[in-house]
């Protein structure tokens, strides 16, 4: 048998009982009620008619509810399904209906979308309400036994995000996960006087994992944010003394340019994680600088629970990398037809670990084509030093071949950053009669600044190789971004006549 996932709140619970485990600015929930909310909901998700295995589905923000369904559910022997709260109705109900939930916590301020999908799903919704949700799990006795399940036994199951066709189920075993989480705690160096800025998304896997179960397992406190605000942010930072700060890099920008944060004290931070995509080094260097904090960049999946790779506290930290396998996984690149290329070249990156999801919820092509011989096969481009250090390239669908020429968006943006003027960019591929793609580019200024398309154009050519620079550009308000403030490149929408130099 190995360990289910609810014992790291109840281990915890056990040694820290009165310390806060979660806040939410004046809620908080120490270990001992977040311990025996849990158990509450345990039991009546069993008088609901859970059984072991049985999924159920949380759409919940940032809130302390989200924790207290969250090991409820793993305690009772539930599988869980996490859902971004701004599903509609239709998305709600394949959600649902895919890994056959049986019941869905769903936020009061999205009931409409929940209650239409639990309706077509056949499932049933418990409606999530501040006081008057704690009166429906409180009639419950506590339900103190967790369920025994073994360690390749499915605890969470994340759907990805596909670019193509409906999302995939990632099922996520409870070694999988303890195992990722007790990486993330030592890579973070945290401990039950750790504050965590609880800012990413629980629903996803990098809020998951990294925040949540890593804190709860040192026996820390997570401080919510329920929608990032970079305002919002420094002052919890300054409010509760966070030393850990995980964010994705459109947080760290958001922050970074926030008028008035130098009136915040910033001082407690001492590490900073960042993932979920590219972190441009203009970026990094300028939030190191302003912030005196260490910003460590890393990269995983959901897939891969989610945690890959990580620039480590106690080596060299090297700048626009992705850093080194965490203890217990190997990553290496390979070229198409799965050899391994020699350092300095080009290829997909392919994990092998703890790490590395069960499969795809009810897809044996889908996971035996991302599952070879041990190895996934992630789609992001990299190649490695002479140290062992991975550097990503770009993901193997965002790469633009122009007139037979590869060219990787991520180079391209980097110099982008990199003109005092941007606030955001991304590159993406223009459909092209003559060259088949071109190169193009979204840009958002920083507030007060005015550029021309033609001067960017020109700054750009001066850095890289003339067949790569935009040809088009075009300037935006705002870029598109997903659940965790990721850059949504299919999103982004290019305009008929982009300027053309």
């Amino acid at each position: 048998m190995g360990s289910n996932l609810a014992t790291i709140l109840t281990d915890s619970a056990s040694k820290f009982g009165d310390r806060p485990a979660i806040k939410l600015d004046d809620a908080v929930f120490n270990y001992t009620l977040l311990d025996e909310a849990s158990a509450r909901v345990a039991t009546m998700l069993k008088s609901m008619g859970l059984e072991p295995g049985d999924r159920v589905g949380i759409m919940l923000p940032n809130v302390p509810y989200f924790p207290v369904a969250y090991y409820g559910i793993l305690r009772a022997g539930g599988v869980v399904v996490p859902m971004n709260v701004l599903l509609k109705g239709r998305e709600v109900g394949f959600y649902l209906k895919d890994p056959g939930a049986k019941v869905v916590f769903a936020w009061h301020d999205f009931l409409d979308a929940a209650q239409t999908g639990a309706d077509d799903a056949g499932a049933q919704l418990i409606d999530v309400k501040p006081g008057e949700i704690e009166g429906r799990i409180f009639e419950h006795e506590p339900d103190l036994d967790v369920a025994e399940v073994a360690d390749d036994d499915t605890a969470v199951i994340l759907y990805t995000s596909g670019t193509t066709g409906q999302p995939k189920g990632a099922e996520l075993t409870h070694g999988n996960l303890m195992k990722n989480a007790a990486a993330s705690r030592a890579l973070f160096g945290l401990d039950e006087d750790v504050v965590v800025l609880g800012a990413l998304p629980l629903f996803h896997s990098f809020g998951q994992t990294c925040g949540m179960n890593a804190t709860i397992g040192a026996g820390g406190c997570l401080s919510l944010i329920p929608r990032f605000d970079p305002a919002k942010a420094l002052e919890i930072i300054e409010r509760d003394k966070v030393k850990v700060f995980e964010g994705v890099p459109t947080m760290y920008g958001a922050m970074l340019h926030q008028p008035d944060r130098e009136k915040h004290d910033t001082s407690s931070l001492e590490i900073c994680a960042s993932g979920g995509a590219a972190l441009p080094v203009e970026l990094l260097r300028g939030f190191d600088e302003a912030f005196h904090c260490k910003v460590l960049e890393g990269y995983g999946l959901s897939e891969t629970s989610p945690v890959a790779s990580f620039n480590h506290p106690d080596k060299e930290r090297k700048p626009g990398s992705i850093g080194t396998p965490i203890a217990g996984v190997e990553m290496k690149v390979v070229d198409e037809d799965g050899k391994d290329l020699p350092t300095g070249d080009v290829g997909e990156i392919v994990i092998k670990g703890h790490n590395v999801m069960k499969g795809y919820w009810n897809k044996p092509e889908a996971t035996a084509e991302a599952i070879k011989d041990g190895w996934f096969h992630s789609g992001d481009l990299a190649k490695v030093d002479d140290d062992g250090y991975f550097f990503i390239v770009d993901r193997k669908k965002d790469m633009i071949i122009r007139g037979g020429y590869n060219v990787y968006p991520r180079e391209i943006e980097e110099v982008l950053y990199e003109h005092p003027a941007v606030r955001e960019a991304a590159v993406v591929g223009v459909p092209h009669d003559d060259l088949g793609e071109e190169v193009g580019a979204a840009v958002a200024l920083k507030e007060g600044e005015e550029l021309s398309a033609e001067e960017l154009q020109a700054y750009v050519k001066e850095n890289v190789a003339a067949y790569k620079y935009p040809r088009h550009i075009w300037f935006v308000s705002d870029l598109p971004k997903g659940p965790t403030g990721k850059i949504l490149k299919r999103e982004i929408d290019v305009p008929q006549q982009a300027d053309k130099a």
